[in-house]
């Protein structure tokens, strides 16, 4: 069993309040999940209106493919979500 995990450091300009914030996030990791069947959720900097991490995890028996799913992520959310700025990505393996 592979699990790896991807977390994202974003930042999320003009956003003036936590609402605001997550009114952003919540379709952002639905469409996450959606799209690449990984689980999704916000991690970090939970009080920060501007800022968030957030963590994408996939479960495979083949940890090539796992991470191969994961290295799609950062691109999908560049081209498809112009209003979240990616600041930094990692992979991690447990």
């Amino acid at each position: 069993m592979h699990v790896c995990a991807l977390v994202i450091e974003l930042h999320l300009p003009g956003c003036a309040s936590l609402k605001q914030k997550r009114s952003r996030l919540k379709p952002l990791l639905n469409s996450l999940h959606r799209e690449f069947n990984v689980s999704a959720a916000e991690i970090g900097q939970n009080d920060s209106h501007r800022m968030s991490s957030i963590a994408c995890v996939v479960v495979s028996n083949d940890g090539r493919h796992a991470e191969r799913v994961l290295s799609k992520i950062p691109s999908w959310i560049e081209s498809r979500r112009p209003d979240v700025q990616i600041i930094d990505s990692r992979i991690t393996f447990r």
